[in-house]
């Protein structure tokens, strides 16, 4: 092989000439690098215009900011076992809502997984309109979901649950269809020769495949949901959300210093149990928050 010095002008000129993009850029990639940045930059500099970003409200804001945080500091006390439960109860709440609307939505998804996989549901037209389904529920954001629930079942964790298992059911159908399609077919191959039926194939070649992706899937979900439900508590969906915003409207802050450590300990405690869970459906001995 030549070495690289040995290499003359000439043969350079020679490659710069038969393969010029090699070399440099063409006309037309620094044009499209220019409108790029251009459009990029003026997006920038239009939203913060808009927003009317400014230092000194930059400045003003966390001057208040650090105003509020110095009420939140210490961290409330709660003098007696009984006001403790009423935001542990609260968070448990906020638990019970997240699971319980993650587990509908999975019980859901489920089938609708199966109508959207490609391997299963032949049937082109009918697929895209099951597809298209999943991006519609995909659509509608969780709080905007609770504030509708909210109007039909009332304030509480009812319109939480709902509005958890709506949203989550569009993500986790598109989720348990990509998975099914990703399949290995020599096993449903072997099944069939066996001569079982599309159902007995699905259960006993197909699911055993997908179920651990998909039980991952349920669980990150959950960890999700974990913090969603709080969130959603805010407008009137239940839980320690709610509790968190009655405390910050009566200007309790040193109170919602403390809630908001406890929900930060929930938080990491879920998220450290679902990853250790993860790791050993996926195959993986050993999770490590």
């Amino acid at each position: 092989m030549r070495d690289i010095l040995e290499i003359s002008a000439e043969e350079i000129a020679a490659a710069k000439t038969r393969l010029p993009r090699a070399f440099s850029e063409t006309p037309r990639q620094r044009l499209t690098k220019l409108i790029g940045w251009s459009l990029f930059i003026g997006l920038v500099a239009y939203t913060l215009i808009a927003f009317n970003f400014s230092p000194e409200r930059i400045w003003t804001g966390l001057g208040k900011l650090g105003f509020v945080l110095s009420f939140m500091l210490p961290p409330y006390v709660w003098p007696s076992w009984e006001l403790f439960m009423e935001p542990v109860t609260a968070i448990g709440e906020t638990l019970a809502m997240a699971f319980l609307g993650t587990l509908l939505a999975g019980i859901v998804a489920l089938p609708l997984g199966f109508l959207g996989a490609k391997n299963i549901l032949k049937v082109e037209w009918m697929r895209f309109g099951v597809r298209r389904g999943f991006d519609t529920l995909r659509a509608f954001e969780q709080l905007v979901l609770a504030l509708i629930f909210i109007r039909a079942f009332g304030l509480g964790p009812l319109a939480g649950i709902f509005a958890i298992m709506v949203s989550d059911i569009g993500s986790l159908s598109k989720l348990f269809a990509e998975a099914i399609e990703n399949v290995e077919n020599k096993q449903i191959e072997g099944v069939k020769a066996t001569g079982a039926g599309p159902l007995q194939t699905l259960r006993l070649a197909v699911l055993p495949q997908v179920l651990p992706v998909m039980l991952s899937n349920l669980l990150y979900y959950l960890e999700s949901n974990t913090r969603s439900a709080t969130i959603l508590g805010v407008v009137g969906a239940g839980g320690v959300g709610f509790l968190l915003y009655d405390r910050i409207s009566a200007n309790n802050w040193d109170e919602v210093m403390s809630i908001v450590i406890l929900i930060l300990i929930t938080v990491y405690a879920i998220d450290s149990l679902s990853g250790w869970l993860r790791g050993k459906i996926i195959g993986k001995n050993e999770y490590r928050p």
